[in-house]
């Protein structure tokens, strides 16, 4: 981890693959995806949910995007064992990494032209800490008079993206209900194999799936969906300003997932992760545009 650090640190940006974090590690053990994103301050996590062409699902027109704290909160990985049985763990919620987020989420929306961003929260119960990210929000928010915003709990939050997810458009949380927000919308336009994910700091920046549950069991089978790292991929180019090629991989991975019979088994198609990728190259190909540099 140390070296894949300092790689980044010497490139500037990188594209990572799934880290597996074991729950039955010793407590002293911090995830290996922590320890990167805070090492390097990569503090705005950010998924673009929507939904693509040739998957069939239960709500159509989906266009979200999750702006989520990715530093602190319940993340922080400060716990321990007071006496026998008893397990203190502290949420921990600044006001100037809020502000920080809050303010990334609404400059966010402005360039891409959203109307409204939705702060997710549990300040009814968490007074304090839940309490000062939401004010934190409102802060931001009388900035950006163009930009509605309103807030909501973040257990109502989730049965109104399976109800009626496109009353959502921008979305700002701590990193928590992230992680389970940016999980329910994954699911909604068809699975984690679709959906990528970036995480942004004043410095780095790391591209990757969006999700990661899909573990072990489908390792080194030649069943994995692709899309989601391929999309991946046009994000860290669209980042290097190298936005040609991104657009032309982009056009031919979703070009590919028209392609019923290619779909992978997480879309219950019988499609290879090779059969994939080589049918993206081929669509490259026909267009024939940068086929020599890729």
């Amino acid at each position: 981890m140390n070296n894949a650090i300092t790689a980044i640190r010497r490139n500037g940006v990188a594209l990572k693959g799934n880290i597996e974090t074991k729950h039955t590690l010793p407590a002293s053990v911090r995830s290996r995806n922590n320890v990167l994103r805070t090492s390097l301050d990569l503090y705005a996590n950010v998924m673009h949910c929507q939904s693509l062409p040739g998957v069939q699902t239960r709500h159509k027109n989906i266009d979200i995007m999750i702006i989520r704290e990715n530093t602190e909160g319940e993340y922080s990985s400060l716990e321990h064992e007071s006496v026998s049985g008893v397990v203190e763990s502290l949420k921990i919620i600044t006001r100037n990494n809020s502000l920080r987020i809050a303010d990334y989420a609404f400059k966010l929306a402005r360039e891409r032209g959203r109307r409204r961003v939705t702060a997710v929260h549990k300040a009814n119960i968490m007074k304090l800490g839940d309490g000062l990210f939401l004010q934190c929000c409102r802060e931001v928010a009388s900035g950006y008079p163009e930009i509605t915003f309103d807030s909501m709990i973040v257990d109502n939050t989730t049965m109104q993206l399976v109800s009626k997810p496109q009353q959502f458009d921008v979305m700002v949380m701590p990193n928590l209900y992230g992680n389970v927000v940016s999980n329910v919308c994954a699911g909604l336009v068809g699975g984690p194999g679709l959906v990528p994910g970036a995480n942004y700091g004043h410095v780095y920046a790391v591209f990757e799936t969006a999700t990661r549950n899909t573990g072990k069991s489908i390792a080194e089978k030649n069943i994995a969906n692709p899309t989601a790292m391929l999309l991946a991929s046009c994000l860290m180019l669209d980042h290097l300003k190298l936005n040609d090629y991104a657009s032309v991989i982009r056009n031919a991975v979703l070009t590919t997932m028209n392609e019923t019979r290619l779909h992978t088994a997480d879309l219950g198609g019988q499609g290879t992760t090779s059969e994939v990728v080589q049918s993206v190259m081929r669509v490259i190909q026909s267009k024939g545009q940068f086929t020599a540099e890729l």
